[in-house]
């Protein structure tokens, strides 16, 4: 670099991978093959007059990319700085040399006016092609289907900068280099089949299987980087999976399962292929089981960035002939990124990474794979029915959650109540077309997800802020059956299906919803009558009807069923605590939220057990009295019972509009993890 330049000037630049889609294509994330005068998609449409490229002045249909246009940029501006200091140079000579024949006095000097011109012609052009420099900027948002990172070339790389944004503790290294032994490497894949494949077939069962016996045998074809990966961190899931404390076994090896994938990133978190949405999906789903480690918020961010890039969040046309099997696949992959992005997103009340609207992916049929099992260890592919089954309730949960929470807040919603029966119904009868064929384990957690659909939507919102008796009634009943039946799933010995540290923040989630109504209608919930069921209004969908009580048997009124929500609630959070630190921090919240509470329920059962025993002592005194062993049959006017005056009404507080759970505000306010 010449002496006195500097780095704005001569900047160290490369070009980039050639980019020739029109605005349209590229606004529609489709091919376009940059045919003059208008490329055939625009044609087709319709929109010939609107096919034209990103900058103008460029010819349609030349090759150029992100950072040759900004080369191209800057040599114009070097050629127009260089111009500008030759005339000012020139203007200097002119007026040095004028200077002794021009009269200072007079201001309309020839030199000075034509100097002065130059000088805000200069200026005005340097400031317009900074502008246009800056401007350009904007075309280097990082995009997932380029092929600017290559590690060859500069140290960042696509799958360092994920790691970068997504990690919250640096995975130490391997303890060792060597494969599992098979044994254990097929239990870890089976339970991985068995518990979440169902629930998120992001990639043919077939390829994890063919590569576990091709990892194994000597002498075998190249195993990439990304099938690797593959494997590492389906072994990493399905060890951490089955982990009950922070430090058991099953979780150090599923953490040296990741170290083990982590130097594969590069290759297997290349943009530009179906495999890079494989390897983020993986580790998005390790990352909710391993919060102290990586971000899953983060994430799925990546993830949903790289669907949309490449395409995967629209069917192609029906022009375009596909494989039915391939279609399919790319259907399943997208909507397992649809389905963790909606649950995330919910749990952290959060806005979605998509919309709705701008989708347009036909659900994928519930298909049974075709290959044998493996000899001595794996059982046949898995049936992908359960996934089915969840994307549909993503999609009704999508669909309340986009109404309720991310539309305009200032904009109520008419009608909310007949809005939310209508979606309550609709979950009812998803529920209702579940098969008998499901897995247990899988049943019982669909279930678990409907009770949380249906506190999440009756619960008071953005849009829809007043909650009516019965929906406090509503939510009073499944916020119990929701507790009673997580804390056994809490304290079982294996999980049968994913479970992971966003269910603690459920459990926060529906005991701070029981907790709110408790405060708000305790006189109503806790008596003995029962609030009516609302009429419903012709031509809308009925209120639901209140739910079974699976504890009727076991439980006592609805004051020790509350009490024994809130210590449920407590011991989950505890339990959870257990393997991840996040979920004391959310006990420790939920102790102080839910104090009072208690302390007045329980002042309200001592009250209770207290006028109860009053009772007893006088009907045993008046038999006393009036027995033939007394000696007298006189008889006594019994004394008035001395009942204790009502406790005082609960306080009435104003109806929580908070929905989800920021862990890191739990955090600093309790001061721990």
């Amino acid at each position: 670099m010449p002496r006195g330049s500097s780095f704005s000037e001569n900047p160290l630049l490369r070009v980039s991978r050639p980019v020739s889609a029109c605005s349209r294509c590229r606004g529609a994330k489709v091919k376009c093959d940059g045919k003059l005068p208008a490329c055939t998609a625009c044609e087709k449409a319709g929109r010939e007059s609107e096919c034209s490229a990103a900058n103008d002045q460029f010819a349609r249909g030349k090759e150029r990319s992100y950072v040759a246009a900004l080369e191209l940029r800057i040599e114009k501006l070097e050629r127009r700085l260089t111009y500008a200091r030759s005339r000012k140079a020139s203007v200097a000579m002119h007026d040095s040399d004028a200077a002794p024949s021009v009269d200072p006095s007079r201001k309309d000097s020839l030199a000075v006016i034509r100097a002065a011109i130059h000088r805000k012609a200069a200026r005005k052009r340097e400031n317009s092609d900074v502008n246009s420099l800056v401007s350009d900027f904007g075309y280097l948002s990082i995009n997932a289907t380029t092929r600017d990172f290559e590690p060859s070339v500069t140290n960042m790389t696509f799958a360092r900068l994920v790691l970068a944004a997504s990690t919250n503790v640096a995975v130490p290294p391997p303890t060792n280099n060597r494969l599992p032994p098979k044994a254990t490497t097929a239990s870890l894949v089976q339970f991985y089949l068995t518990n979440i494949f169902p629930l998120y077939p992001a990639f043919p069962e077939t390829s994890l299987l063919s590569l576990v016996d091709d990892i194994y045998q000597e002498d075998t074809r190249p195993i990439r980087s990304s099938e690797y990966w593959l494997l590492f961190m389906v072994l990493a899931i399905g060890s951490t999976a089955q982990s009950q404390t922070v430090e058991d076994e099953h979780y150090l090896n599923g953490l040296d399962f990741v170290a083990r994938a982590l130097p594969h990133a590069d290759r297997a978190l290349m943009p530009g292929y179906t495999t890079q949405l494989q390897a983020l999906l993986l580790l998005t789903q390790y990352s909710m089981l391993d919060p102290a480690h990586f971000d899953s918020w983060h994430l799925i961010g990546f993830t949903c960035r790289a669907v949309i890039d490449l395409g995967f969040h629209q069917d192609p046309p029906h022009t375009q002939p596909s494989d039915k099997a391939v279609l399919e696949a790319r259907r399943k992959t997208f909507y397992c990124v649809y389905a963790l992005d909606r649950a995330i997103s919910m749990v952290h009340a959060r806005a979605f990474s998509f919309v709705d609207d701008a989708l347009s992916v036909a659900l994928p049929s519930a298909t049974r794979g075709g290959r044998a099992p493996l000899v001595n260890s794996i059982s046949s592919p898995t049936s992908t029915d359960p996934s089915t089954f969840l994307f549909k309730l993503r999609r009704l949960q999508s669909t309340w959650y986009q109404e309720l929470f991310q539309c305009n807040p200032t904009d109520q919603l008419h009608d909310a109540a007949s809005f939310i029966w209508q979606m309550c119904l609709e979950m009812r009868e998803w529920s209702e077309a579940l098969p008998d064929s499901l897995p247990v384990g899988i049943r019982e957690m669909f279930d678990l997800e409907l009770r949380y659909s249906y506190v999440y939507c009756i619960a008071p919102s953005a849009r829809a802020p007043h909650i009516t008796p019965y929906g406090r009634v509503l939510i009073f009943e499944h916020a119990i059956a929701y507790i009673d039946r997580i804390f056994e799933v809490a304290n079982a010995q294996t999980n049968t299906a994913f479970y992971t540290y966003h269910d603690a923040l459920r459990v926060y989630f529906m005991g701070s919803q029981f907790v709110a109504v408790i405060r708000d209608a305790a006189d109503t919930l806790l008596s003995s009558s029962s609030v009516p069921r609302p009429l419903p209004v012709p031509g809308k969908a009925p209120p639901p009807h209140l739910p079974e009580r699976f504890d009727r048997a076991t439980s006592g009124d609805n004051l020790d069923r509350s009490l024994r929500t809130l210590e449920r609630v407590i011991l989950t959070l505890k339990k959870y605590g257990e393997r991840w630190g996040y979920a004391q921090a959310l006990m420790s919240s939920f102790e102080m939220m839910s104090a009072e509470v208690t302390e007045n329920l329980r002042s309200r059962r001592s009250l209770k057990e207290g006028a109860t025993m009053s009772q007893g002592e006088q009907m045993q005194s008046h038999q006393l009295l009036t027995s033939p062993q007394s000696g007298s049959i006189k008889q006594r006017t019994p004394l008035p019972q001395q009942m204790p005056p009502p406790p005082p009404p609960p306080p009435q507080l104003q109806e929580v509009q908070w929905v989800g759970v920021d862990v890191a505000e739990i955090i600093r306010e309790n001061g721990h993890v």
